[in-house]
């Protein structure tokens, strides 16, 4: 299980006309956990559940993105899928010795969630449109003096000592531009390993943003020539899974924002070498 300091603690960073905001507390009381569960009429939560955990992203004219658990979870579909059931099968066969495989899940329990972010905004609200531009990771592996970085953790449940379905979410800062990392990450234990990731990505100088979303996913068994060490990291394994889905977006600011800002009040903050390492994931 990932190591989280439970310590309430909020970030905020300014970076030209937005603000960015990390917060951090403990993990939601069990009372909480299960009338959120009866109000989103799901089974189940996540074992793990970060109520309070925030990446807020905002400009100065109130329109931006949050990163929430709560708005995560509502995207997960309780429905019975055909990849899940499959799933789910195959998982309860690998486990038929087990008094958990006898249970029957009427809900997604590996908590799969398709979750882009929520939009900020009353009046103004970032326009999303489809677009061919794509996010260009090389740029973002050269190295760049990284003015901020944080991580915040939304929720993780092992699935019963099976497995491990997380979801966090990174941001970096650099003096042109800004990057978010959105991580869904699956394993279930002898059966299946799925990423889903959003990576929203700002240059100071554009009036917009952009936003990839990828989903992928390989059963176990078509991963034998991966070294098995590989399986429980998920920056490393994501590599070797083939590619479901990908969707690209613009987020384009509102016509009456005017992007003329200058970018003079930006925070410098030196960061530490593993602060580095961790920032420069992609």
């Amino acid at each position: 299980m990932t190591t989280q300091s439970f310590k309430n603690s909020k970030q905020e960073f300014n970076f030209g006309p937005w603000k960015l905001t990390a917060n951090k507390s403990h993990i939601m009381k069990s009372k909480d956990i299960e009338k959120l569960a009866e109000e989103m009429k799901i089974h189940s939560l996540p074992e793990m559940l970060f109520g309070d955990n925030v990446l807020k992203v905002q400009h100065a004219g109130g329109f931006g993105i949050v990163f929430n658990a709560t708005d995560a979870l509502r995207t997960v579909d309780n429905g019975h899928g055909t990849v899940k059931v499959a799933c789910a099968d195959a998982w309860q066969e690998s486990r038929a010795d087990s008094e958990h495989s006898k249970v029957v899940k009427p809900y997604d329990w590996t908590f799969t969630t398709s979750y882009k972010g929520t939009l900020l905004g009353d009046n103004l609200k970032l326009k999303v449109t489809p677009t061919t531009e794509r996010i260009d990771l090389e740029k973002l592996k050269t190295r760049e003096q990284i003015m901020y970085f944080e991580e915040v953790l939304l929720f993780e449940d092992e699935l019963h000592d099976h497995g491990v379905s997380m979801l966090s979410v990174k941001v970096r800062v650099m003096p042109s531009s800004f990057f978010v990392l959105l991580r869904f990450f699956l394993r279930v234990d002898g059966v299946l390993i799925r990423t889903n990731d959003t990576r929203v990505y700002h240059e100071a100088d554009k009036n917009y943003l952009l936003s990839e979303y990828s989903s992928r996913e390989s059963y176990i068994s078509a991963l034998q020539n991966v070294p098995q060490y590989l399986f429980t990291d998920p920056n490393e394994i994501s590599q070797y899974l083939p590619l479901k889905q990908l969707t690209c977006e613009k987020l384009e600011f509102p016509e009456a924002v005017d992007n003329s800002t200058v970018f003079g009040n930006v925070q410098i903050c030196v960061n530490s070498d593993e602060a580095n390492r961790e920032s420069r994931q992609t």
